[in-house]
C-alpha cells in the first residue's frame, strides 16, 4: 500500500488517493493565530507574589514524577525567570510558547508484519456498556498490527483501566461521523502525541464526512497532533451523492495479513430517495475533498425548504474483514509418489507454484501434495443505525457472495465467521433485521448495542470500586451511583433483565456482547467464542469486606462522619480520629454565628455541587477530566466545563434515565477555556439533548465560552446539528455587561443585566454604535489588560447577534433562580475565564431578606487578582489545585496553581468553602496536602455530591477521607499515561 508523505512542511491539508473512491489527506491540525494576553498584568503580580520554595510535605514520594514532568520545559523556565517574582507563565498566558514545545516529527507507525499470525482475534471494547451514553468499540487484534473500529468517549480511559497499550493502535476506523462514535477521538489523538520523545500518530479513517470533525479539531488541536486521515466515500457537500456510485466494497487496507473493505450505507428517505438518485457527485471521489466548502449547516433542500434527504452524519459504513486462508499441509508421500525429489520444488509447490515431476513425465500442481486449504476467517462489522438506513441494507448486491444462499459461482462463495453488531437493539430484534442475519447461515452474531442488563456492571471497575468504598464512608457526599447501588447489585438477579438475545437467538447463533469478550480467529483451532478475560462481577459486600481488612478503622470513622450530620449545632463535643498515632481535633469553625447568612434556613432542594471530573490533561483510572454539574433540582441544572465523558458521568450519578432528566433541564453550559480537557464533551451533550427535546418545543441551548470554542462548535455543526446559541464569555464580563448597560441606564448598580426594555432600547442603530464605542472604552480600553487579549482590529462588537443572546440569558437566569453569571479572565491561556454564579435573594417567613449564595469556579489559573475580587464573600470556590505544594516552579511554567496557592486565594477573600479540583494524573486517588491550611476546605473526588446544606460540615470529612487513602501509592498509572499527561496542554 503506498505510503504516505513523511512530513507535511507547509501545514495544509494534503489528500491524494490510489484507490478508486477514497480520499487520503495527512493533516497537521494547525491552530488559529494565538493572540496576547494580560501584558499589563506581570507588573502587578511582581509586587504582590514571591515563589513559595520548593518543599514538600512528603519531598521522596515526589521525586520520580517531577523529574519525570520536568523534562522539556528548560526553554519554557527560561521564559520566566522574570516572571519568578511575577508568578506566572507570560508567554504560554499569551499563547506565545508554542515553539517552546520540542518539535515533534510525528510519522505514521510502519511496522513488520507477520503474515504467519500465531494470535488473532477480535475483542468488544465496552465503552458505554453501562452507561449507554456512546458506542462500543472494537479492537481487532494481530501480533504486529492494532485496528480499533469507532472511538466514543471514554475510550482512553477504558485502555488505562483495562491496560490496552494506544502506543499499539496502527488504525482507528469509524461506522459514522457523530460524537457517538468519534467523542474519544481528540482526546485520543493528544495523548498519542505526547507519548515518548517523538509522539505517536495513527491512521484515522471514514466516510468523507469525517473532514467536518478534523476541520471542527484544527480549532483547538495543536499543530504537534499529525493526524492521517483517510476518508472514502460520496463527496461531502450539502446533500448526499447518487448512491449508484457506491455499491462495492472500497477496499482500504490489503496486506498479507488481512484485507478490510467498506461498504457505504446510506439512508433510504421516503421523499428524498428519488432526488438522490437524480443527482449526481459534484466531483470525482478521487479529488481533494478539501476543495469542497459547500455550507451543510442545513439539509439541502431544492425550494429552500427542509427536505427529509440525507446530510453530512447519516453515513454508516459496514466494515468487512478477511484474513488470508490457512493452506493446507504439504504431504511429502504423495510428491514421492508422483516423482518429485526433496528440495526446492518442494518449496515451490508450498507456495503454490506448478513444478515438473523428476521421474515422471507429468506436471504437479499444489493441490495434488497439499491438503485442501481452509479459507480465511470473515468478520463483519455492522453499524445500521435506523430504520432508514436498514431499508438499504437489505437491498445491498454487494453482500450477496457473503450469504448462505449465494447461487452465483461457488468460487465466489465467502463464508462470514462473525458478524458484530453495533445498532440499537431495538432495530436489531426488528423481523426484518433478524431475517437479514439469517442468511449468514452458520455465522455466531455477536450483539454490541446498548443492552440492559449490561448497565449494572460498571466498566471502570477501579472507581467503580473506589465509589463503593466512599459511599460506605460517607453517603452523605458520596451517594451511591445511579446504575450500581450498592443494594441493588446484590439482589439482581441474571435473569431479571430483559434482553433481545432470546428473540434473535431463535433466528440464528447469536449472544449479547459483554466487556472484553473475544471471538478468536487464530489460531484455527481456537476459532470461536472467549471468554477468559470478562471481568468476573464483583459484589459490593467483597469491595466493602475487603477495605474492612485493610484498614479496620474504617467502621469507626464511617460512624463518626454519620454523626457529623446528627449532632446538634450547640454541641461542641470533640470528635477525634486515631490516625498514625495523630489525634485530629475539631476545630471551632462549625458555628451557627459563623455561617454566612446566605445559608439561613437553606432548602436542600435548592444547590447541589456535583463533581463530574476532578483530574486535568486527560482521563485516568480514577478521574475524569473537568466538569461540573450545578443540580438546581426543579429548576434545571448547568454544566460548568464539559470534558470529555461529562455524558457517562453524568449517567454514572443519575442513572440512564436520571442523566437523562439532567440533560434536558441543562438551562446553560459554560466553559473555561479551548483546552480539550474542558469541552471535547460538549458534542455529545448537545446533541442528546438535541435528540431528547426533539418532539417538545424548546430553545436552543445556551452555551457560554471563549471564542475559539464558536468556531470549533461553527465547524461542528456542519456534521450534527447542536441545537444551541453561543455567547463569548467576554460579553458576560462585568466590565463589559456594565459598558451594554451604561448607554440606557445611569444607575450601574442595579441587576447586572438591567431591565428587560434596555434590550429593546439598545436595538436602536445608533444606540449600537454608543454601545460598542462604550465597550471599546472600557473593556477593550488601549493598554487594559484584555485590550491585547480579545481586541481584533476591524471587528466591532455585533449588537444585534449579541444583544438578543443576552436576553436569553437573563430569561435562563431568571427561570433557575439566579441572579447572575458573571465571567472573568484568568492567567492560564489566550481566552481563559473563570466564573461567578450568584443565586437571586429570597424571603424567610417573617419578610426577611436573605442573600442568595455565591459560587465561583476559577477554571485553570494561576492566582490572579480578578480571581480574588471575584471571589470575595463567596460561599463556595471550586479552585483548581494541579500541584502539590512543592510543585510551584510547574505551576508557574504552565499557569496552573498549588493546593496552597488555592486555598490562599479562598482565605484571602473570605470565601466560607473551598472546594479543591483538577487534580494532576500523578495524584491517581487522592493528591498531597498539608493538613495545616484545610480548616475551611475540601478535596473534590469524581461523583462527590456537595448539598448547600452540608457545607459546614464539609472541611471535617476530609480526614476521615485521608484515612481512607492511607495505604494507596502515589504513582498508579501506566508510565504511558503519565508521560502523555505530562507533554499534552491542560
Amino acid at each position: 500500500m503506498p505510503m504516505l508523505m513523511p512530513q507535511v512542511t507547509n501545514l495544509r491539508l494534503l489528500f491524494f488517493s490510489p484507490f478508486p473512491h477514497l480520499s487520503l489527506s495527512s493533516l497537521s491540525l494547525k491552530p488559529l493565530k494565538p493572540r496576547t494576553l494580560f501584558t499589563a498584568l506581570a507588573s502587578s503580580y511582581r509586587r504582590r507574589h514571591r515563589p513559595i520554595p520548593n518543599q514538600s510535605p512528603n519531598p521522596g514520594a515526589r521525586n520520580k514524577t517531577t523529574l519525570r514532568e520536568s523534562r522539556g520545559r528548560d526553554k519554557a523556565m527560561e521564559e520566566t525567570k522574570e516572571t519568578e517574582t511575577a508568578g506566572f507563565n507570560k508567554r504560554r498566558a499569551e499563547g506565545n510558547d508554542k515553539n517552546d514545545r520540542p518539535k515533534k516529527n510525528l510519522q505514521r507507525k510502519v511496522r513488520t508484519l507477520n503474515p504467519i499470525n500465531t494470535l488473532s482475534y477480535v475483542q468488544v471494547l465496552g465503552t458505554g456498556m453501562d452507561t449507554q451514553d456512546t458506542s462500543p468499540s472494537v479492537l481487532l487484534f494481530f501480533d504486529k498490527q492494532r485496528f480499533i473500529f469507532n472511538a466514543g468517549e471514554g475510550l482512553q480511559r477504558f485502555c488505562t483501566e483495562h491496560k490496552i497499550k494506544l502506543s499499539k493502535i496502527d488504525h482507528i476506523f469509524l461506522s459514522r461521523v457523530c460524537s457517538e462514535t468519534a467523542g474519544g477521538l481528540p482526546g485520543l489523538l493528544l495523548t498519542l502525541a505526547g507519548m515518548g520523545e517523538e509522539g505517536m500518530s495513527v491512521n484515522v479513517w471514514g466516510p468523507s464526512d469525517l473532514k467536518y470533525l478534523i476541520d471542527a479539531m484544527r480549532c483547538f488541536i495543536p499543530n504537534a497532533a499529525m493526524v492521517h486521515t483517510r476518508s472514502f466515500g460520496p463527496s461531502v457537500g450539502g446533500l448526499m451523492a447518487s448512491q449508484t456510485k457506491f455499491t462495492e466494497p472500497i477496499v482500504l487496507v490489503d496486506d498479507e495479513v488481512v484485507k478490510i473493505s467498506a461498504i457505504v450505507l446510506q439512508p433510504i428517505f421516503s421523499n428524498g430517495a428519488q432526488l438522490l438518485n437524480e443527482l449526481s457527485i459534484t466531483q470525482n471521489p478521487t479529488e481533494k475533498v478539501s476543495n469542497d466548502r459547500v455550507d451543510v449547516s442545513k439539509p439541502f433542500s431544492p425550494n429552500g425548504k427542509n427536505s427529509p434527504t440525507g446530510k453530512p452524519g447519516d453515513m454508516s459504513i459496514i466494515y468487512v474483514c478477511e484474513l488470508p486462508e490457512i493452506k493446507g499441509k504439504f504431504d511429502p508421500e504423495k510428491a514421492k509418489a508422483l516423482g518429485l525429489k526433496p528440495g526446492s520444488k518442494y518449496r515451490e509447490l508450498q507456495l503454490g507454484n506448478s513444478v515438473k515431476s523428476d521421474f515422471q513425465n507429468i506436471t504437479v500442481h499444489p493441490s495434488d501434495v497439499m491438503d485442501p486449504s481452509i479459507p480465511g476467517p470473515i468478520v463483519f462489522l455492522v453499524d445500521c443505525p435506523m430504520e432508514s438506513h436498514l431499508q438499504e441494507l437489505l437491498s445491498m448486491q454487494c453482500l450477496s457472495s457473503y450469504y448462505a444462499d449465494f447461487s452465483g459461482p461457488p468460487e465466489n462463495a465467502k463464508v462470514v465467521t462473525c458478524v458484530i453488531h453495533l445498532g440499537p437493539a431495538s432495530l436489531i430484534s426488528s423481523p426484518n433485521y433478524q431475517s437479514w442475519m439469517k442468511r449468514f447461515g452458520s455465522a455466531q452474531h455477536i450483539l454490541a448495542g446498548h443492552e440492559r442488563k449490561n448497565v449494572e456492571i460498571p466498566i471502570l471497575r477501579s472507581s467503580a470500586r473506589i465509589a463503593a468504598q466512599l459511599n460506605y464512608l460517607c453517603p452523605q457526599f458520596f451517594p451511591a451511583p445511579g446504575f450500581w447501588s450498592l443494594q441493588h447489585l446484590d439482589c439482581l438477579a441474571p435473569e431479571s433483565t430483559p434482553s433481545s438475545e432470546g428473540s434473535v437467538s431463535k433466528v440464528c447463533e447469536s449472544i449479547s456482547a459483554e466487556n472484553l469478550l473475544k471471538f478468536t480467529l487464530r489460531p484455527y483451532a481456537r476459532l470461536g467464542l472467549d471468554r477468559s478475560v470478562i471481568p468476573s462481577q464483583v459484589a459490593s459486600s467483597e469491595i466493602i469486606d475487603e477495605l474492612l481488612s485493610e484498614i479496620p478503622e474504617v467502621v469507626d470513622a464511617a460512624q463518626c462522619v454519620s454523626q457529623l450530620w446528627h449532632q446538634s449545632t450547640e454541641t461542641k463535643e470533640e470528635i477525634r480520629l486515631t490516625h498514625d498515632d495523630k489525634v485530629i481535633v475539631e476545630e471551632p469553625w462549625f458555628d451557627e454565628n459563623t455561617l454566612p447568612s446566605c445559608l439561613e434556613n437553606i432548602r436542600r432542594d435548592d444547590l447541589e455541587i456535583v463533581l463530574l471530573g476532578t483530574g486535568s490533561s486527560q482521563p485516568s483510572k480514577y478521574r475524569n477530566v473537568s466538569s461540573i454539574h450545578i443540580n438546581l433540582f426543579s429548576k434545571g441544572g448547568l454544566l460548568l466545563d464539559c470534558g470529555e465523558g461529562t455524558l457517562g458521568q453524568l449517567k454514572r450519578r443519575y442513572g440512564v434515565e436520571g442523566a437523562d432528566n439532567a440533560v434536558r433541564g441543562l438551562r446553560c453550559i459554560w466553559i473555561s477555556h479551548i483546552h480539550a480537557d474542558h469541552h471535547t464533551g460538549l458534542a455529545r451533550i448537545l446533541t442528546l439533548r438535541r435528540d431528547l427535546l426533539k418532539e417538545v418545543p424548546h430553545e436552543p441551548l445556551l452555551v457560554v465560552g471563549p471564542r475559539k470554542l464558536k468556531f470549533f462548535l461553527d465547524a461542528y455543526q456542519r456534521l450534527e446539528d447542536l441545537d444551541m446559541q453561543f455567547l463569548d464569555c467576554k460579553h458576560t464580563t462585568e466590565a463589559s455587561l456594565h459598558a451594554f448597560e451604561g448607554v440606557t441606564e445611569t444607575n450601574k448598580d442595579h441587576s447586572f443585566l438591567g431591565s428587560p426594555t434596555s434590550f429593546e432600547d439598545l436595538r436602536d442603530k445608533n444606540t449600537d454604535r454608543q454601545v460598542a464605542q462604550k465597550v471599546d472604552s472600557t473593556l477593550f480600553a488601549k493598554g487594559s489588560r484584555m485590550q491585547s487579549y480579545w481586541k481584533r482590529p476591524g471587528s466591532p462588537v455585533d449588537n444585534n447577534v449579541v444583544f438578543p443572546i443576552l436576553k436569553s440569558l437573563q430569561k435562563v437566569l431568571e427561570e433557575a433562580g439566579l441572579e447572575a453569571l458573571m465571567s472573568f479572565p484568568v492567567i492560564h491561556c489566550p481566552q481563559a475565564f473563570g466564573v461567578v454564579l450568584r443565586a437571586s435573594e429570597r424571603w424567610n417567613s417573617v419578610g426577611k431578606v436573605i442573600p442568595g449564595w455565591k459560587i465561583v469556579y476559577s477554571g485553570d489559573t494561576r492566582p490572579c487578582p480578578e480571581l480574588k475580587e471575584a471571589s470575595r464573600g463567596a460561599t463556595v470556590l471550586i479552585h483548581e489545585a494541579t500541584f502539590e505544594d512543592g510543585m510551584v516552579d510547574e505551576a508557574i511554567a504552565r499557569n496552573h496553581s498549588t493546593t496552597k496557592e488555592a486555598i490562599e486565594v479562598g482565605n484571602s477573600a473570605g470565601v466560607f468553602r473551598i472546594i479543591l479540583t483538577h487534580f494532576s494524573q500523578r495524584y491517581p486517588k487522592i493528591p498531597v496536602f498539608d493538613d495545616t491550611h484545610m480548616h475551611k476546605t475540601c478535596i473534590g473526588f469524581d461523583m462527590m455530591s456537595i448539598n448547600i446544606a452540608d457545607l459546614p460540615v464539609l472541611p471535617k470529612v476530609l480526614p476521615y477521607l485521608k484515612l481512607l487513602f492511607r495505604n494507596e501509592m502515589i504513582i498508579d498509572e501506566s508510565d504511558e499515561v503519565v508521560d502523555a499527561a505530562a507533554s499534552v496542554a491542560s
